[in-house]
């Protein structure tokens, strides 16, 4: 038997309807979308801070939209506080720049690396992250979408970048 927010085959409904929701949006406000995602790793303890959302299903890179005035960094920055209670404490480096064709023709992604960071809490879940931590490289969640995955083999294991999200 399925819930009020399940369809017939048992997968949440509203959280696909409200991602679109949030991608009609950005279409109609900004019609080429620019995003930021962020591989933001733990060097001693060989692990990445990944986030579970409440719209997508999946594990992901933490990150969002570029809004309008906004920079790279200052995207990069807000999406890390807000995802993951975590400040940059040194420069990103610019890894790749992707297109996503998933989500729209018109939208990219710019990931980052972080490396110099400080957490202030634990992200508790809300009304965007279901879930959020880290978790080492060699052992990342089930669930972990294949974009996450790929992007971090082309970071870990010298993968040129595929430039499709």
């Amino acid at each position: 038997m399925t819930g009020p927010n399940e369809g017939a085959s048992g997968r949440a409904v509203w959280p696909r309807i409200r991602g679109r929701l949030f991608h009609a949006y950005f279409l109609l406000r900004r019609p080429m979308t620019l995003g930021v995602r962020c591989i933001v790793y733990n060097e001693a303890e060989r692990s990445v801070f990944l986030v579970r959302h409440t719209y997508v299903p999946g594990w992901h890179l933490p990150g969002g939209g570029v809004e309008t005035g906004e920079t790279l960094f200052e995207a990069l920055a807000h999406e890390l506080a807000e995802e993951g209670n975590i400040e940059m404490t040194g420069p990103p480096s610019l890894v790749a720049v992707y297109h996503n064709s998933l989500v729209s023709r018109r939208d990219h992604v710019a990931l980052f690396l972080v490396t110099g960071f400080r957490q202030s809490s634990p992200k508790a879940s809300d009304r965007e992250i279901a879930e959020a931590g880290f978790f080492p490289v060699d052992r990342l969640p089930a669930g972990t979408t294949r974009a996450t995955r790929d992007r971090l083999a082309e970071h870990f294991e010298s993968r040129p970048p595929a430039h499709r999200w």
